[in-house]
Parts: structure tokens; C-alpha cells; sequence
């Protein structure tokens, strides 16, 4: 059975029963069940599942890491998370965040004005808040405000400028203060994408000679004490543990040397996000090489360390691994439109009574074809085919000559997948012809939307079919969208690593396909290309009895959309109706009719409905 790297990329939170994936938790519900239900209720296009049990999952996974680590090291700091809001601002996630996180006094990280003000209305009480990121003077008045509401907020510091601005505006607040942070520029980089994050030369954070300065300021300031916070970013998507080892050496001496220079209260180090998770569906491409227990007993023994080499207390450790969090929860569905070769059947040959002879030997190629000679064989059939385009580009064979010819190239390209994969010895003949003959499956869903990070970054996510499984995928499979971009593919061109499919009738059967693993950044970062928005999105609570589906909401409509783009959708209204109504071409009954259609599209989505 494929599991499609299930026991790679899956922490144990599905598993495969009976042909399908289903959930690892409770009654274990197939996910293609619960899709079938929503879909009965006349819901189409992709679907957004939530899953909360798996956001518990990974904050009560994290906490524990830690708790050991700390007890294993008889570590006397605290340990504390928050949830960078930019990872995932949506409130089908953010308010099961906060509901869950609230026994492990679990807060929220902010980076904007917005994000902010979100962090105030549904942090939870006394829980602490972080506010990272360029601010103004504004910004940081909603920050005091904050702190004045009864909030355990800190404001770290990017640059100087924004020091000088807290110090003026001390003066002028009530006397309820925030905690302050410095961001560190450390010398020491992450690895990965996202590897510019850190290092001397990142976007954020004080130089040495910046912290001496910072230091002098808030002394001179009497706001010393409230600076309680040490900050630093390697980058999100840490795959190897060696940088963070670096990183907290440089950053545990940053931060007793600080403390030797009066900050009595600096008595936190804030790691920032970067904990890794495994995208990848193949052993060979694994994206991180540590576990999380190895993170947490890394950063643990190595702050723990330092302190006593320095003769310094243990700091109060924080992360701001949004990634780690959130990922998982989130489950992309897109039904699968057409498979762009399914035309390509026996019925659709018309041969004639005196062929060219290169398609009769395509003829006998595809009826002669057999495991030993599979490979041969397709070698021969797209050679041939080659052939029968040039000769129709010279004009010695007609259109229903290379129409035949392409049948034939994909009647024997499927035979000799089948073939070539039934065959022990056949990997390495097999991988020879995957680019070959890669199907094409056309899917309800924008990548540019729901997978941006796929377009941006080739960041790759599990992918695998929600049922049969209990049967073996044949067809190399490339995957495309619906938007009209050529950038809309999700290509396999590794020969080693193809994507699997099956071969189905989907005019006859649905056939899903699950992209795992989505629940960071792609929501919040997806695009309107095309005008395609965010998919219809409901959450999954589990039970022992089976599960129930809650708040579902269905995508934009089409007038939603253009109103997000600032048209007036009065307007356009208006003028569709003026322009219907001035037409000669059809009766009044007829206008009628229309208007009432053109409504019904105005107030659908813009995803492709299937016929059956």
C-alpha cells in the first residue's frame, strides 16, 4: 500500500483504514466522509477542514518537551509561548487558539497595528502579548494602552528610534507601563528559505554598539526596569539544529553581559519562531534533521550553560514557533475536474482503411506491448509519434493521422506505467519514463490562493488522494489549477519521487485529493488571482460517537470579491441591468429570466461547479 509518506509527514494524526485516510483521534472518521456530508449540502469547489484537536495536540506536545527538559536540567526558568498572529490571523484558527491555549497561559504575538488590537480583544487574561515589528508612534501609544488595560504586553525594540519614541510617550501616559525588549542583530544565521532572517545584516534589530546606546537610554530614562526581554529571529523553518545551538550561545552571553551592565530585570530570552515541521513526503528530501524533544533539550541545556559559566540567573524562555502550532490543524480538499489524457480512449481511434505505417506500427506496438518489452515499446511509440508530427507539419499525414497518433502514444504510455510498476526489478525503468508520460489532473482549487507559498517559495506539501488506497496509484501525476496561469502546476520532476495517482473516471466517480499541512501562512498570504478566494472552510470537533461540523463558511461570492477590490457593486448591478434591459435581442420574459440568473452568479463563487 502507498501511504504517500504518511509516516513521514504525518505525526501519527492520520492513518489509513479500509482504503481511506481517516482521522488518528476519537472514532477515527474518514475524511472523505465528512467531505461527502458537506458537499450533500450543495457546498462545491475546495474545502478548508479545520482541525482543533490538532492545534491541542501541538501546544500540549510542546509544553511537555519542555517540562521535561526543564526537569531533566533542573532548569529554574519559566517557560512560556505565543502565537504569532502573521502565521495565521483567521478566526476559525485564532479563537480555538486561544480557547485551547488557555490552561498553558499560552499568548499571542503581534507585528501590526491590526494584529495588535486583535492580540487585546482575545488574548487571553494575563497572558503574555509581544509586539514585534517597525512601530510608530501610534503603534506604541496602542501598546501603552495596552499595558494600562492590565495586559502583560512587552514592546521590543527594532531600532533606536523607536526607543526615543516610548520614552516620550512615558512621560505623557498613565502610569501602568508595558515591559520592554530589545531585538537582537545577531552574526549567527538559520538555514533554510528563510535563512536572511538572520545574521548581521537582517532587516531587524540593535547592533552591539545599538544595545550599549539602548541600555544608556533607558537608564537615563529610569524606564531600566521595565526592560525585561532579549529577542532574536534565525528564521522561520529551521531544518538543522547546529544554527540554533549558535545562536543561543551568542544570544545567553548578549544576555549576561546586559544584565552586568545594570539591567537587573532583563530576566528573558525570547527565541523567536523557526521551529521546523516535516513537509516533506520522501525520506530522501526530509526538511529538518531534530526532533522537538532535541530542540527543547538544546535550548535548555545550552542557556542553562551559559548562565553558569556567566554566574547569571536562568532566563524565563520564550518561543514564537507559530509553524509548529498551526500547520497541521488545516487540511486543503480539491476535487479532481478531468484528467487532461482521459480522452484518450479506444473509441476515440479512427483508423482508416490504409494507415501511414507508422501508425500501424503504433497499432501493433500498443497490441503487442508486454512487461519485458514495456519500456522498448514506449520508447518506440513516442519516437514514432515524434515522427508522425513532423510529417504533418510537412503535410504527408492528415489531422486524423496525428490524432491517432496521440491516442496511441497514451493507450500504450498508461500500459506500460502499469507494467513497469508490477515488475520487482522495475524502479529503475520505471523512473526512466515518469516526466514521460506524467498525467495531468485539473483540480478545483487555486494554487495561487490556497498554496501560494508553493508558487513563491517550491514550498512542498503532502499530497494524496482521500480514498482508494486500498488500490495501487499507477499514473505519474502533475498538478494543475484552475486559474489561467501556466505558473498553476504542482510538477513532479523528480524521475525518483513521482507523484502517484490513480486512473479514474471522474465524469463516473469523485476523486479527491487532501493537501496537508497548510495551516500556516498559506490562508494569510494566499492571492486573488483570478479572483478565486479564500474556500469554503468549516472545523471538525470529534467526539467518541463520531464528529460534528461546525462553523462552516462558505467562500466569498463574486460580489464579495469585487467589493474586497473596492468596485462598487451597486454599480455594477446597475449597469448589467441597464444593458440587459437595452437589449433588442430578446423579449421581455427572456430579461427577465436572465436577471434572475445573473443574480445567482453575482452571489455564488467563483469556483467551477461540477455537471454531476
Amino acid at each position: 500500500m502507498n501511504d504517500f509518506g504518511l509516516s513521514i509527514w504525518g505525526n501519527s494524526n492520520f492513518v489509513i483504514e479500509d482504503g481511506k485516510v481517516c482521522i488518528n483521534a476519537a472514532s477515527k472518521p474518514a475524511i472523505i466522509d465528512i467531505v461527502k456530508e458537506i458537499r450533500d449540502d450543495g457546498y462545491r469547489g475546495p474545502l478548508l477542514l479545520r482541525f482543533p484537536h490538532l492545534i491541542q495536540k501541538q501546544i500540549e506536545q510542546i509544553h511537555a518537551s519542555f517540562a521535561k527538559a526543564k526537569k531533566e536540567f533542573a532548569y529554574k526558568g519559566s517557560f512560556n509561548a505565543v502565537f504569532p498572529l502573521k502565521v495565521n490571523q483567521y478566526p476559525g484558527f485564532v479563537k480555538n487558539l486561544v480557547r485551547l491555549g488557555k490552561p498553558y497561559n499560552y499568548g499571542l504575538e503581534a507585528g501590526s497595528k491590526a494584529e495588535l488590537l486583535l492580540t487585546m480583544a482575545y488574548n487571553n487574561e494575563k497572558a503574555p502579548i509581544t509586539v514585534n515589528g517597525f512601530k510608530d508612534k501610534e503603534m506604541i501609544n496602542i501598546g501603552f494602552i495596552a499595558a494600562e488595560m492590565g495586559h502583560n504586553i512587552t514592546l521590543t525594540i527594532e531600532g533606536l528610534n523607536e526607543l526615543e519614541a516610548i520614552i516620550a510617550i512615558a512621560k505623557e501616559r498613565f502610569k501602568p507601563k508595558p515591559k520592554i525588549g530589545l531585538r537582537v542583530r545577531l552574526h549567527s544565521t538559520g538555514s533554510g528559505l528563510w535563512a536572511k532572517s538572520g545574521g548581521i545584516h537582517s532587516k531587524f534589530g540593535l547592533t552591539s554598539t545599538e544595545l550599549i546606546e539602548a541600555v544608556k537610554m533607558l537608564k537615563k530614562a529610569n524606564l531600566l526596569e521595565n526592560f525585561t526581554m532579549i529577542h532574536f529571529h534565525i528564521g522561520s523553518q529551521i531544518s538543522e539544529i547546529h544554527p540554533l545551538k549558535k545562536a543561543l550561545i551568542e544570544a545567553g552571553n548578549i544576555y549576561a553581559e546586559l544584565r552586568k551592565m545594570g539591567a537587573s530585570n532583563l530576566k528573558a530570552i525570547n527565541l523567536g519562531g523557526g521551529l521546523a515541521i516535516e513537509y516533506s513526503q520522501f525520506k530522501e528530501e526530509s526538511s529538518r534533521n531534530y526532533t522537538l524533544n532535541e530542540y527543547a533539550n538544546d535550548v535548555v541545556y545550552m542557556l542553562k550553560t551559559i548562565s553558569e559559566q556567566k554566574k547569571e540567573i536562568e532566563p524565563d524562555i520564550f518561543i514564537e514557533s507559530g509553524r509548529f502550532i498551526a500547520a497541521s490543524h488545516a487540511l486543503l480538499v480539491a476535487p479532481v475536474l478531468e484528467l487532461f489524457s482521459q480522452e484518450y480512449t479506444e473509441e476515440k481511434l479512427n483508423l482508416k482503411k490504409n494507415n501511414p505505417n507508422l501508425i500501424t506500427e503504433l497499432v501493433d506496438l500498443y497490441k503487442s506491448i508486454k512487461p519485458s518489452n514495456a519500456l522498448e515499446y514506449l520508447h518506440d511509440a513516442i519516437h514514432h509519434t515524434e515522427s508522425v508530427l513532423t510529417l504533418f507539419d510537412l503535410g504527408y499525414v492528415d489531422l486524423q493521422d496525428r490524432s491517432n497518433a496521440e491516442v496511441l502514444l497514451k493507450l500504450i504510455s498508461k500500459k506500460a506505467v502499469v507494467m513497469l510498476g508490477n515488475k520487482s526489478n522495475s524502479s529503475g525503468d520505471l523512473a526512466k519514463i515518469q516526466k514521460e508520460v506524467q498525467e495531468r489532473y485539473l483540480l478545483n482549487f487555486s494554487i495561487f490562493q490556497s498554496l501560494p507559498d508553493f508558487w513563491g517559495l517550491k514550498q512542498n506539501f503532502p499530497i494524496m488522494p482521500l480514498d482508494r488506497l486500498d488500490e495501487r496509484p499507477t499514473l505519474p501525476a502533475s498538478i494543475w489549477d484552475i486559474t489561467c496561469d501556466s505558473d498553476g502546476e504542482i510538477s513532479y520532476d523528480d524521475e525518483k519521487n513521482p507523484l502517484l495517482l490513480h486512473d479514474v473516471d471522474v465524469e463516473k466517480e469523485d476523486y479527491f485529493l487532501g493537501f496537508f499541512l497548510v495551516g500556516a501562512y498559506q490562508e494569510v498570504i494566499g492571492m486573488k488571482h483570478n479572483l478565486f478566494t479564500h474556500p469554503t472552510e468549516a472545523t471538525i470537533e470529534l467526539s467518541n460517537d463520531g464528529y460534528k461540523i461546525t462553523n462552516l463558511l462558505e467562500s466569498q461570492s463574486i460580489l464579495d470579491i469585487m467589493e474586497d477590490m473596492d468596485y462598487d457593486i451597486y454599480e455594477i448591478q446597475d449597469t448589467l441591468n441597464e444593458r440587459l434591459e437595452k437589449s433588442t435581442l430578446i423579449n421581455e420574459t427572456q430579461k427577465k429570466q436572465i436577471l434572475g440568473e445573473l443574480y445567482l452568479f453575482l452571489n455564488d463563487n467563483s469556483y467551477l461547479k461540477t455537471i454531476n
